[in-house]
């Protein structure tokens, strides 16, 4: 059994994909072919913004929006520790330093409560309102901006998060990596903050066959800093450098893949949520703290997330998956705070208890559109109650 199944995708839409391939291998405009800019206005009109700009991974996209943003040296950025690595890599790369902020047990996604709490200890410049990096000097930290994540698909709490950042002055950047097609209160994922970041990793809701990734924003200015940033800083040609980039081109063929797949994107979308809804009828009785999804939220489904009420259990209950061949993955077993990447900061075990003991019970279960009602009845009879 697959964990996520992309064979099933391929088959129905194989011509398709074939042909637009073609197309690129005829034309021969391999790096910002004509693909790259449909796809970007496609997905620009879905989302509901003025500018989507494509680009070579999501961990690029998150990059090169806080570039745009100018963030750099003494800035302070707030994030989840428990989340992906790129969302905190890229704020640390730039020389920033990131602010982590426990979240909701509920949603797993940042608490709001909390983020305005870590706000107020770092202006304070006191620990004992909110845990803070041990290892820095807090007076040379200056508040700039708050990274959300949509976790698993779910979007973050934006009506709380954008209030607090208009309160502090603060930016907003998106990580809509796991959200693409979610919805929260009749706005699309991808279309809040100051920009809003995507990935096109092969297993995200839409997928790329390689990596890929696409930043949203409605300030023309932003967009074309993002533009800029995107082809080495460039100016009014290649060969002009204005300010400084990266290579983080999306590829044209990647593109004319994307296009492709997004032709059944919204079917797809229908699917997860028929998938999803059948694997909380069929483990409603079970000991399993199932995944909750608030009111005028839309979840996109990138992963179907489960805690157990304990680490053995949930030892003991992917062995019984997996000796009946029935694949599972824990995202994440350490947060960020605890990750030897993240060491300088001086945090302890211990300052983000939520997320410690999340990572501890949570795995995830096959997830996928085409997953069969008989397979998930499968896997269902295969977790213990």
């Amino acid at each position: 059994m697959d964990f996520i199944d992309l064979k099933s995708q391929q088959k129905r839409i194989k011509k398709e994909i074939l042909k637009r391939i073609k197309a690129v291998l005829s034309h021969g405009r391999y790096i910002l072919g004509p693909e790259v800019a449909e796809l970007e206005e496609k997905l620009a009109g879905f989302v509901g913004v003025k500018h989507a700009i494509g680009c070579a991974s999501g961990t690029d996209a998150l990059l090169m929006a806080l570039m745009a943003l100018k963030v750099g040296p003494g800035d302070a950025v707030f994030t989840t520790p428990f989340t992906f690595v790129a969302t905190a890599e890229v704020i640390s790369l730039l020389g920033a330093t990131p602010i982590f902020v426990d979240i909701n047990p509920s949603t797993y996604n940042v608490d709001p409560e909390k983020l305005e709490q870590a706000i107020k200890a770092l202006k304070a410049q006191d620990s004992a309102l909110h845990p803070l990096p041990r290892s820095l000097s807090l007076s040379a930290l200056i508040p700039r901006g708050i990274i959300p994540v949509d976790l698993f698909g779910l979007p973050a709490d934006y009506d709380a998060i954008e209030e607090i950042a208009r309160k502090h002055n603060l930016f907003v950047v998106e990580d809509a990596a796991q959200s693409f097609g979610a919805q929260y209160k009749g706005k699309k994922a991808c279309a809040f903050g100051n920009i809003a970041c995507t990935s096109f990793f092969p297993a995200k809701p839409l997928g790329a066959y390689g990596d890929g990734g696409m930043c949203f924003t409605d300030d023309d200015e932003v967009a074309e800093l993002i533009r800029s940033i995107r082809v080495h800083g460039q100016g009014k040609d290649r060969y002009e450098n204005v300010r400084l980039g990266i290579n983080g081109r999306l590829d044209t063929i990647q593109a004319a893949i994307l296009l492709a797949k997004f032709e059944i994107f919204p079917e797809e979308m229908a699917l997860r949520q028929r998938v999803a809804e059948n694997y909380l009828n069929l483990l409603k009785k079970s000991s399993l703290i199932l995944p909750q999804v608030p009111e005028g939220c839309t979840h996109a489904w990138a992963q179907f997330s489960i805690c157990t009420r304990g680490e053995k259990e949930r030892q003991e209950i992917r062995d019984s998956l997996s000796a009946n061949g029935i694949p599972t993955a824990v995202y994440y077993p350490t947060p960020l705070h605890l990750q030897p990447a993240f060491a300088y900061l001086g945090y302890r075990a211990g300052d983000f208890p939520i997320s410690e003991d999340i990572s501890t019970r949570i795995f995830s279960l096959p997830m996928h559109p085409y997953l069969p009602p008989l397979t998930q009845k499968r896997i269902q009879k295969s977790v213990p109650l």
